[in-house]
């Protein structure tokens, strides 16, 4: 099936016209290293709303979206004219009924819908504030979304589901107008009815009043350690961003084209996704699966009948993908038959699912495709740093057009700190945290860290080196730099394990915890864990293992929506998993890695 890894990493890259690699590295005193691209961004559009009128004029019954009718269902097509009509209804219906100074809140799943709100409330000049529907999902006391309702001050609320209606409804929102698409809404306005709303010279008004720095977005941040914050992006964000990517991988990536992407987007890159997509005249594919149990099929399905010369998708995404690809010669003949170019999140792609990957793909086209990373944050709108160059090495790439990276020495790596366009002016109504999440020459915080692939030779980009907030210490004082030691056990890993989490804090050895795939076997695990521990030292050593039963739980915020692992969240949650791991003795679930422990 697929050419020994080695064997096809002399193969030849298909070709992907990337932007050109010519920087400028200014070295400092005291080791901080400023890394720019010497290419000029070029001129991009700040009015998105205005920039999609005149698209969806030129594109008029061209697809604009496809989203299937139910999960077995089939492709339902939706027109930029369509798209265009309801958005216009919707931008006339919220001038007439949503305050001008308070935001517009969306929980809604990706789709037409989701996309039409979002437009019309930038058109109105409204900053579209989307939340995870797992938010209206939790239970209990709605406590992140009581929490994002009372930041945003949202006038305006679109509850797609009933669900999400029946949560919103149970939260004191003041005197914001609802929409929904359910049925049985009382005190709400349907959806069908705002978009039919007749429209006014209003709109048009409406749109050419935007300007480069009003406020788009309040985009949340993920709530890892504690409640979201509300990250202010102005519309200048948004198009400087989506045009260091046009300028960077654009020509390959062709979001003019198709896209099938499941990327949620209330995150920074599906928001991405969808939006360059409809400024560009493509058609977005909407694949309501996911890198999760039970929903990656429907995955495989979509890209069994959908071929895409751009393909999007978080490190996990990819370990399954490769898992499916391996055993499905339809998959694979679809899946490589237009495929250019391939992107993974900037922090966490093992090697192994690399190498196979381009196996895969030497053995079904002769070539490698493209694998490139995008590395950013909330803070940063999305990717402002991206392989585009020739690199057969997982990293995070090099600065984008226009954007500035700032490496302060932290140990043997590199603090990373953003500054450009792209970059937000801070977070909603927190001056104290805004003013800690920058430095004094305006460099964004990340809170990551960096190491050159190859100091001596910049041009060959920069690897992932860990988070400062996932490096914790033992009871022995050793430090564990969990960030990168995941990385590295993930590469060994790859093809027994979905993922896993370090244990923990001020206890006296490393242990982890973690998710079997079907049929890897415990002593497997074990081995290659083994196998890790001989190139560690001290306290990066593991001593116990322990392989969970049930997989990481979203509503319980263990598992993001973008398919990545909250280790604090898993461990916090699974207390009584921990405590067996360090049981003076252990049960028999307990794999011993090391010693008696």
């Amino acid at each position: 099936m697929a050419l020994p890894e080695a064997k096809a990493a002399f193969a030849p890259l298909r070709d992907a016209s990337l932007l050109p690699v010519d920087l400028d590295i200014q070295r400092r005193p005291g080791g901080t290293v400023v890394v720019r691209s010497r290419i000029t961004l070029q001129p991009y559009e700040t009015n998105l709303p205005a920039r999609f009128a005149r698209m969806a004029q030129a594109q008029g019954e061209k697809p604009a979206m496809a989203k299937r009718a139910s999960a077995d269902g089939e492709w339902v097509f939706t027109s930029y004219a369509d798209l265009k009509r309801q958005i216009d209804g919707a931008t006339q219906w919220l001038l007439d009924h949503a305050p001008r100074d308070r935001a517009l809140l969306i929980v809604a799943e990706n789709g037409p819908a989701f996309a039409v709100m979002t437009f019309a409330g930038w058109a109105a000049g409204l900053p579209v504030c989307p939340v995870s529907t797992t938010y209206a999902a939790l239970g209990g006391d709605y406590g992140r979304l009581r929490h994002v309702i009372a930041k945003a001050k949202p006038g305006a609320i679109f509850a797609q589901s009933a669900g999400a209606f029946k949560a919103i409804a149970s939260l004191d929102t003041g005197d914001a107008r609802l929409v929904t698409c359910a049925a049985d809404a009382p005190g709400a306005h349907a959806f069908d009815t705002v978009t039919a709303t007749p429209v006014t010279q209003a709109v048009s008004e409406a749109i050419a009043a935007r300007r480069a720095d009003d406020v788009a977005a309040y985009m949340l941040t993920s709530g890892s350690t504690g409640l979201p914050k509300l990250v202010e992006i102005s519309f200048d964000n948004l198009a400087a961003n989506s045009a260091q990517c046009q300028q960077t991988i654009g020509k390959s990536a062709g979001w003019h084209d198709v896209m099938l992407d499941w990327l949620p987007w209330h995150h920074a890159a599906g928001a991405f996704a969808m939006r360059t997509t409809l400024l560009e005249g493509g058609t977005m594919y909407v694949d309501d699966g996911k890198p999760a149990p039970g929903l990656f099929d429907q995955s495989i399905r979509n890209l069994r009948e959908v071929s895409v010369g751009y393909y999007n998708n978080v490190p996990l995404g990819y370990s399954m993908l490769v898992d499916a690809l391996e055993a499905d010669a339809a998959l694979r003949k679809t899946f490589f038959a237009r495929l250019n170019l391939m992107l993974y999140g900037g922090a966490g792609l093992s090697q192994s699912v690399y190498d196979r990957l381009q196996a895969l793909a030497v053995a079904e086209t002769g070539h490698r495709i493209m694998l490139t990373s995008g590395y950013g944050s909330t803070e940063t709108v999305s990717a402002f740093m991206v392989i585009h160059f020739e690199s057969d090495k997982v990293g995070i790439g090099l600065p984008t057009p226009g954007a500035e990276v700032k490496l302060v020495p932290s140990g043997d790596r590199y603090e990373l700190r953003a500054r450009g366009p792209n970059v937000t002016a801070g977070y909603l109504d927190e001056p104290e945290k805004t003013a800690a999440s920058f430095d004094e020459e305006g460099f964004y915080r990340t809170g990551d860290l960096a190491v050159f692939h190859d100091p001596d030779r910049p041009e060959q980009g920069l690897a992932f080196a860990g988070r400062a907030a996932e490096e914790f210490k033992l009871s022995s004082g050793a430090w564990v730099y969990g960030g990168a030691l995941r990385d590295t056990l993930m590469r060994q890993l790859g093809t027994l394990m979905t993922d896993l989490v370090l244990c923990d804090d001020d206890r006296p050895y490393l242990t982890l915890m973690g998710w079997a795939k079907p049929g890897a076997s415990p002593d497997a695990i074990a081995k290659a864990i083994r196998a890790v521990n001989e190139g560690q030292h001290g306290g990066s050593k593991i001593r116990r293992a322990l392989l969970l039963d049930t997989p990481p739980d979203p509503n319980a915020h263990e598992l993001s929506d973008k398919g990545t692992v909250n280790r604090r969240a898993v461990i916090d949650r699974r207390r009584g998993d921990v405590e067996r791991l360090y049981a003076a003795t252990p049960d028999s679930g307990i794999l011993i890695i090391e010693g008696d422990a």
